[in-house]
């Protein structure tokens, strides 16, 4: 089963703080937005295992857009 971790406000991604193959845990951060030069934190609701990031550093987001998918 998969979980899609979506952006939950519109900004810019500041960082991903995993890679492909780590193991998270419910409530872990996984990347982080900024938005108005204010970082919001991109936590996880599910444990897992990233299984593909499909973000980069500086990409823009929409409320709901995919950013990272876990295998759960």
């Amino acid at each position: 089963m998969e979980y899609t971790l979506k952006a939950h406000m519109p900004g810019l991604v500041a960082r991903v703080v995993v890679n492909v193959g780590d193991k998270v845990e419910e409530g872990q951060e996984l990347a982080v937005i900024n938005c108005m030069k204010t970082e919001m934190s991109c936590q996880t609701e599910k444990a897992g295992v990233v299984k593909e990031i499909l973000v980069a550093e500086w990409d823009e987001m929409d409320i709901g857009s995919p950013m990272i998918i876990l295998e759960v």
